[in-house]
């Protein structure tokens, strides 16, 4: 993993090479009993698959390794090894140019995004998305490109890829096109994750991507997960001969695959089995407001007070912690008000409606003098600070979520920033009932599976992930509100707050059998606690 995280010529270079124990088993899985195969590397960096293959002394036949850095190539170069090609060059330009296959390609691309490449690195790495059928997008990192392009590499009979990728190849949506495209490119997949951050240093969790082609139509994907890269010695390669999981083209993402094929098949099939809507059906979900310098529009109320702003600041929640419920109300916001958290919007008008207050003026001064009026989003408007889209929704969604994500009705009529989704109620729906048939396991099961997991253990979901979230709506449920609340405000353990709500939301009103709710129960347990663990290493 090679994460680009300033464009400076050492970090576009990359330094995050891969342990020799993730090498050495990637290695023997590749070649796994063959004497010919010939092999590439795509990006080797300083050369450790070079050094672990000369180490190990495994059979091979020829081994053709690319490298885009010259100082990193020379490196890979004094390597001795018999039937080795070091070629200091772009690997998409390779891509695009050679006309040799491979049986074996293995690595650990760059981590590289688009706006980093130069303008022949984003044509090349489109065309290579051509060849595939793909569209190329201004949101594709560097690696995802990689695996297209060796796919495209591999011989004809067989073939086997195996790269050390970010985790987010199983659920972004820029990966989708590409999960899709490995799922019908290839007939066995193997997923390796770990529980121990292999890069603890840029809170990246990774994965192993272990695919292989075999001429048969069928298409099966497995998920491992062990404690840490040490584990990977005490692995039997052998139990990545057959994975057993069938692949779900439907499926957006890949975390499903984290689950047993009983708990996928309980996810797949229990909308349709027992009538269930997701959120979508109820509600629209929208990023909140995107003021373009949230420190600068988003004030307590001393600064509302020092610079007489008190006809622009409108009430607002920004913070997950400044809601400690799921109803959020006018005491709630009165309470944050008072206290040091930012707790006003400021919406200016028009220039030409302005007060000429000269506070208020001094203030508009004060944030360009920070350039504010300079940043992307605010340079673009007409009057840089009029912040658009001033919607105030029925109820708000968390955007970035530790424990669960929660919904909250916002009963005090408060805006909120891009830190948070608003929620607007369709017609024919109650937004109390609507929030209170949220808060169950399989409602919570759907959110992380819709999710995506970020360093640290947190959940995002963005609007259209939340929308897909399975939610067993009922008019009565709004009875359940209060108490609901009342256990979050006093900070009731969640798990003694699905044992009521699981009863009457699943089991009495849709009919889900006590051993259904269990299984939507654990599904949440698992991946919730999968996530958690990362914020702990």
């Amino acid at each position: 993993m090679k994460l680009i995280i300033h464009a400076s010529a050492e970090k576009l270079r990359g330094g995050f090479y891969t342990p020799t124990i993730i090498a050495d088993f990637m290695l023997k899985w590749g070649i796994n009993g063959s004497v010919d195969s010939e092999i590439l590397e795509p990006s080797c960096g300083d050369g450790v698959f070079l050094r672990q293959l000369r180490l190990l002394q495994l059979p091979y036949k020829s081994i053709t390794a690319i490298e885009f850095n010259e100082i990193e190539a020379r490196k890979a170069e004094s390597i001795d090894l018999e039937n080795k090609q070091i070629i200091n060059d772009d690997f998409h330009t390779y891509c695009n140019n050679t006309l040799q296959k491979f049986d074996l390609i293995i690595g650990n691309p760059p981590y590289i995004r688009f706006q980093f490449f130069d303008k022949k690195q984003q044509a090349e790495a489109s065309d290579i998305f051509i060849k595939a059928g793909l569209t190329y997008s201004k949101l594709t990192n560097a690696w995802v490109s990689f695996v297209i392009g060796s796919s495209l590499l591999l011989k004809e009979e067989g073939g086997k890829i195996g790269f050390v990728l970010p985790a987010e190849i199983l659920q972004v949506s820029y990966a989708l096109q590409l999960r899709r495209f490995i799922a019908q490119f290839y007939n066995k997949i193997n997923i390796i994750s770990f529980e121990k951050l292999v890069f603890p240093d840029i809170q990246q969790e990774v994965v192993l991507l272990l695919c292989e082609k075999n001429g048969t139509q069928e298409h099966n994907i497995e998920h491992i997960e062990l404690r840490d890269a040490s584990d990977l010695q005490k692995l039997d390669i052998a139990r990545l001969r057959s994975p057993k999981k069938k692949i779900d083209f439907k499926s957006n993402k890949w975390t499903f695959y984290f689950l047993e094929q009983d708990e996928i098949d309980f996810l797949e099939n229990i909308a349709k089995k027992r009538g269930i809507q997701t959120l979508g059906q109820y509600a629209r979900v929208e990023v909140g407001i995107t003021t373009g310098s949230n420190d600068f529009f988003t004030v307590p109320l001393t600064t509302v007070e020092e610079y007489n702003l008190q006809n622009y600041a409108k009430p607002m929640v920004g913070r997950s912690v400044q809601v400690n419920s799921v109803i959020f109300n006018e005491d709630d916001w009165l309470k944050n008000k008072y206290s040091k958290a930012k707790a006003h919007l400021l919406t200016f008008p028009n220039k030409e409606n302005l007060e000429q207050n000269n506070r208020v003026l001094e203030y508009i001064e004060y944030g360009e003098s920070l350039d504010i009026h300079k940043g992307y989003k605010t340079s673009i408007r007409d009057d840089w600070f009029v912040v658009p889209s001033l919607k105030i929704s029925d109820a708000l969604f968390i955007r970035r979520n530790n424990l669960y994500p929660r919904l909250i009705i916002n009963e005090a009529n408060a805006y909120t920033t891009d830190t948070m989704h608003r929620v607007f109620i369709k017609s024919n729906t109650d937004v109390k009932a609507l929030t209170a048939s949220y808060y169950n396991s399989l409602s919570l099961a759907f959110t992380e599976v819709s999710g995506r997991s970020h360093g640290g253990g947190v959940l995002e979901l963005m609007p259209n992930e939340a929308e897909r979230i399975l939610l067993p709506y009922h008019k009565d449920n709004e009875k359940l509100l209060s108490q609901i609340d009342e256990l979050i405000r006093n900070k009731t353990d969640i798990e003694e707050v699905l044992k009521i709500t699981n009863q009457i939301i699943l089991k009495d009103h849709y009919g889900l059998t006590d051993q259904e709710i269990n299984i939507a129960h654990n599904i949440w347990k698992k991946l919730s606690r999968r996530r958690l663990n990362r914020g702990k290493v």
